[in-house]
């Protein structure tokens, strides 16, 4: 039952509806006992703006922003943090005091997830080996260069735009026609190859280290092809539901005051329909 005080918050996409984020954090508000909700808020591009400004009008206390409105809402804030300046875009919306404040948790939920999923993994233990070139891309990179990685290489169909990430994102990265796996200690799917209803993506992961771990960050099926390949040699995978899940959690601590953990519950109640292959 809301009140004349509930919290609000919500996600802005077009579209919208598929989205996840209300299941968690509904689950979350249940679990804390908190008066609010999370909605899910479909704006058309064109009245983006408009609508992140009725939205702070209206006692929201911030919101998400999915597809295809991030580099929309880097435009749209009063003050950017250096998550969301790395990342060239804007995730998670914090209305405080007048202002808009931007953030980008995608790199944050990323490591929170490879470090849940393969302990043992250490940023400065070896080369990552980043595939696509995008926005999830470029967090991702930002993430691990920031964390202590030595050297990045990023692999894409089109290299010019893998060229054009690296000028941005600086540092020690480097851009390949092919993944240069033989001393790998991590290799990060960010394209949509492997994803339910997109081609397979066809990697051969025998030059690989023992000790490398696999990441994509593709989470329909929950068991993509890679993870599949990379569990058959041996080697620890990661899947992409984590990194959601714990993106989600710097906005819910800002919005409602609490610090929300990612379980076995969470993952049951936001993938359980999630096919496995």
């Amino acid at each position: 039952m809301l009140t004349g005080t509930s919290r609000l918050a919500g996600i802005l996409g077009w579209p919208v509806a598929h989205s996840r984020s209300p299941r968690l954090h509904g689950l979350w508000l249940r679990r804390h006992g908190i008066d609010g909700a999370y909605l899910p808020l479909p704006v058309r591009p064109e009245r983006f703006a408009d609508a992140v400004r009725s939205l702070a009008d209206l006692g929201f206390r911030g919101a998400n922003v999915t597809i295809p409105h991030k580099e929309a809402a880097f435009a749209v804030c009063d003050q950017v943090e250096p998550s969301a300046e790395r990342a060239g875009a804007v995730n998670t919306l914090v209305f405080r005091d007048g202002r808009t404040c931007g953030s980008n948790t995608d790199g944050f939920g990323f490591l929170a997830n490879l470090r849940d999923g393969a302990p043992d993994w250490r940023a400065e233990a070896g080369p990552a080996v980043i595939l696509g070139a995008g926005g999830s891309a470029r967090a991702i990179a930002a993430a691990l260069l920031d964390a202590g990685c030595p050297r990045l290489t990023l692999v894409n169909r089109t290299p010019a735009r893998a060229e054009s990430l690296a000028r941005a994102l600086g540092g020690p990265v480097e851009v390949a026609d092919r993944a240069p796996l033989g001393d790998a200690a991590l290799l990060v799917n960010t394209t949509s190859l492997g994803m339910q209803g997109q081609p397979p993506l066809e990697i051969d992961l025998a030059p690989l280290p023992t000790g490398a771990v696999v990441a994509d960050i593709v989470y329909v099926p929950r068991e993509t092809g890679l993870l599949a390949a990379a569990r058959a040699r041996g080697l620890a995978a990661v899947d992409g539901l984590g990194m959601l899940l714990h993106q989600a959690r710097p906005g819910f601590a800002a919005w409602f005051g609490a610090e929300p953990v990612v379980d076995a519950e969470l993952r049951d109640v936001v993938g359980g329909d999630i096919p496995t292959r």
